[in-house]
């Protein structure tokens, strides 16, 4: 990495992509993200591009930190509090990839239901030696019950895209939301009720205290037996065991995840076996058009921060 001693000093969790390393570099000199107990001298920034902690203890090891910046929008992985104790403003970029991950939360919705990776496999192996009308059926998408737990930005991305498969869309949030719900054409559910009506449940949630776990034995037990689960918000928000328990004994049809706790999971966990698993490698706001804005974003926070200007998109 380049060498600018008269920058300041940022520790990041290498490596980065090129477009990231090539908008830090002029601004600061990276440095590899610290081992434990060790405290680099004189860092004046964090930034966090994959998931790596941020706590109070690695704080008070580099006390001249002005900034955190976060290369995406979920800051689970950050104690905020604890930065906001400390006078130092956290950044991500929020809005950009909203889009992004919501086509992604159809393609596995679509995927899943018309049991694509499967029909892959299946047309690239030695046994399709015939078409056969009968095999491989799948659940429909259009004209079947969509619910979102979660209705934010892309939450409600998500619902613009489910409108055009003329979907029946149920939404639960925290609070209701009358807006939204005139401008989509969406019906506010209980948690309850959306499990037990909805065809594919999306996720879009925050991880928080509050949803993390959102998912287990109990509210997989009130889906439909034809239901697909579909996972974009972060992999903690599901139970894995229980979900692993509830896809091998076929008590709801099938799911789909971009994101999988632990991140990633355990080469040969049971739940890669399953043949009614979707699963991608979070690929969440993972375009070239996107990545390259988040990139622009939270240099851009990291800039302000550092010297002293309000960040464009700071956590609150």
């Amino acid at each position: 990495m380049a060498n600018h001693p008269a920058q300041p000093r940022l520790i990041a969790d290498t490596p980065l992509a090129p477009n990231v390393l090539k908008l830090l570099e002029p601004h600061v000199e990276v440095l590899d993200w610290p081992t434990a107990g060790s405290a680099p001298e004189n860092i004046a920034a964090i930034y966090t591009y994959g998931h790596p902690r941020v706590d109070g203890a690695l704080l008070d090891r580099l006390p001249g930190v002005r900034v955190i910046s976060n290369f995406g929008v979920g800051v689970d992985h950050i104690d905020v509090p604890a930065a906001m104790a400390r006078g130092i403003p956290v950044g991500n970029t929020p809005g950009v990839l909203d889009g992004a991950t919501a086509d992604l939360a159809m393609a596995l919705l679509l995927a899943a239901g018309r049991r694509l990776t499967e029909g892959d496999r299946y047309a690239r192996g030695p046994k399709f030696l015939h078409y056969d009308p009968g095999y491989m059926l799948g659940r429909e998408i259009h004209g079947s019950t969509l619910g979102i737990m979660g209705l934010g930005r892309i939450g409600q991305q998500v619902a613009r895209r489910a409108r055009g498969f003329n979907m029946t869309i149920l939404y639960h949030n925290r609070r209701r939301q009358p807006e939204v719900e005139a401008d989509l054409g969406v019906r506010y559910v209980s948690f309850a009720e959306l499990l037990a009506q909805s065809d594919y449940v999306v996720l879009t949630v925050p991880l928080t205290p509050e949803t993390q776990g959102l998912i287990g034995r109990e509210q997989l037990a009130l889906m439909k037996r034809t239901a697909t689960l579909i996972n974009v918000a972060r992999g903690p928000v599901v139970d894995t065991a229980a979900l692993t328990a509830a896809l091998s004994e076929r008590r709801i049809y099938a799911a789909a995840l971009d994101v999988t706790d632990p991140e990633p999971l355990p080469r040969g966990h049971p739940l890669l076996q399953l043949d009614n698993l979707t699963i991608t490698p979070h690929l969440g706001s993972a375009t070239e058009e996107t990545r390259q804005r988040m990139a622009e974003i939270s240099v851009e926070n990291l800039v302000a921060g550092l010297t002293g200007r309000p960040l464009r998109h700071a956590v609150q």
